[in-house]
């Protein structure tokens, strides 16, 4: 939790960058809704319009501020052609991570990104906790279920939805038939962003891994982090019937042992309304040159460190962005 990792989608042409090879096969889902234990209080999936006021008219980079201020702003940039511009081909060699262990004796962070199609690419952060077995398995397989799901369906936030949920059983499946008993209580956040030609980024994640979009020192959040502090989180929760403790800090925790609301793994969890489908959000992002280049920054909680306040996430989100260090 104490460690970042960062990824930036950049403009620069370049090479193509390794395609994973598909794992083990597995019999897909039927198009049927997938079940959870415990559903999500939330009625509608958080998503992002790309008209605000519905005029057609789209919003603009200079319109937003500070980002905990705009958190529901759509995010929008013309079509480059009005400019001239063509939208360049994003490459991932310009895909830059980075982590530090701090003082812990093992890194739980795990982060990847590959190129699925020839229009789609992936990146993605685990952050684990209580081991790193959930952080590896997402990991090793995220991949392979997006792929597959991707052959039956065009919605990324329905692709992405799918991959959380199924990923979720499989790690359940596997630490059921494993003889270490610690991996029914490992789990990790998850947070993952699917970029489509360059211009269509959706982001769906679990816990409290943070995903920003930033342009000129400006970002916007993309996630909203899963903890018992949100009322509709902790509804479930105790609707559930789990409860929420604080520790001797002050901080919320479900059931007292686990201080977010959703993960990926957590089994002993989930009965207690620790669910594992994600919150989605749908963005454009197009990239037309140098200075008007968007990036996307995914950080593990703890990575924030003393940086509470918006005004301080948004300095620190921004010098990052700013440095053009990723490699």
């Amino acid at each position: 939790m104490s460690t970042a990792a960062l990824i930036s989608l950049v403009r620069n042409g370049g090479h193509q960058v390794r395609r994973r090879a598909l794992l083990t096969s597995r019999l897909l889902q039927d198009d049927k809704r997938l079940t959870i234990v415990c559903q999500s209080s939330t009625t509608e999936r958080r998503t992002s319009r790309f008209d605000p006021d519905g005029s057609g008219r789209p919003a603009t980079w200079d319109a937003f501020g500070i980002w905990d201020n705009r958190i529901d702003e759509p995010i929008l940039l013309p079509p480059s052609i009005k400019y001239g511009k063509p939208i360049p081909k994003i490459s991932l060699e310009n895909v830059g991570c980075a982590t530090h262990i701090g003082k812990r004796k093992e890194n739980e962070d795990r982060f990847d990104f590959a190129q699925l199609t020839d229009d789609i690419l992936y990146f993605a952060v685990y952050d684990g906790h209580g081991g790193v077995a959930a952080a590896d398995f997402c990991d090793k397989y995220m991949e392979k279920y997006i792929q597959e799901f991707l052959t039956e369906e065009r919605n990324l936030e329905t692709v992405l939805t799918k991959a959380f949920l199924e990923i979720d059983k499989a790690f359940s499946r596997h630490a059921h038939l494993s003889a270490d008993a610690t991996l029914l209580n490992a789990g990790s956040t998850a947070t993952v962003a699917l970029l489509r030609d360059g211009i269509e980024l959706v982001v769906a994640s679990v816990g409290d891994s943070r995903a920003l979009l930033c342009r000129k020192g400006k970002a916007m959040k993309l996630t909203t982090d899963h903890t018992p502090e949100r009322k509709d989180e902790k509804e479930r929760i105790k609707k559930c019937g789990g409860f929420v403790a604080w520790n001797s800090l002050g901080q919320p925790h479900v059931n007292g042992r686990l201080a977010m609301t959703r993960s990926l793994g957590d089994l002993d969890l989930k009965n207690s309304g620790v669910i594992a489908e994600p919150e989605t959000k749908r963005v454009r992002a197009m990239q037309y040159g140098t200075e008007d280049n968007s990036k996307a920054i995914i950080v593990p909680f703890g990575a924030w460190g003393k940086y509470s306040n918006s005004q301080t996430n948004f300095s620190f989100s921004r010098s990052f962005a700013s440095s053009g260090r990723w490699s």
